[in-house]
């Protein structure tokens, strides 16, 4: 099953291919396959978080900002191609996280619900 985000509906993305503390608007829509997901969290920012666009400007993010963690599995992982003596290789996993600004709860409502569909609670 795959999840639709839509461009321009006020939900904010950071992912690893990004500079660390960067996000961008999500400015066209894009499908992320939920079978290649891992780990899902959903938490609320509790105290303002400054974050930098692509320009390097500071943006603000406010107190109950709701945020989407989708961390990728192992095949969908970054290797550091670091030629070193010891011959160990450091794996990342790729991962995406939707900031869903307070007044933009019905997009966090519709992706987390249709994520919930995918879980068994026992």
């Amino acid at each position: 099953m795959f999840i639709k985000v839509k461009k321009n509906s006020g939900v904010y993305m950071e992912h690893n291919g990004l500079e660390k503390r960067h996000l961008v608007p999500v400015t066209s829509n894009f499908l992320i396959n939920l079978e290649q997901v891992a780990e899902v969290s959903f938490y609320t920012i509790k105290e303002k978080k400054v974050r930098f666009d692509l320009e390097n400007h500071e943006f603000h993010l406010p107190i109950h900002t709701r945020v989407i963690h989708l961390q990728m599995a192992y095949p969908y992982a970054h290797k550091d191609d670091v030629h070193s003596n010891n011959k160990t290789t450091l794996i990342e996993r790729c991962y995406y996280k939707f900031f869903c600004l307070p007044d933009e709860d019905s997009q966090y409502d519709v992706i987390r619900s249709k994520i919930e569909e995918f879980v068994l609670n026992l």
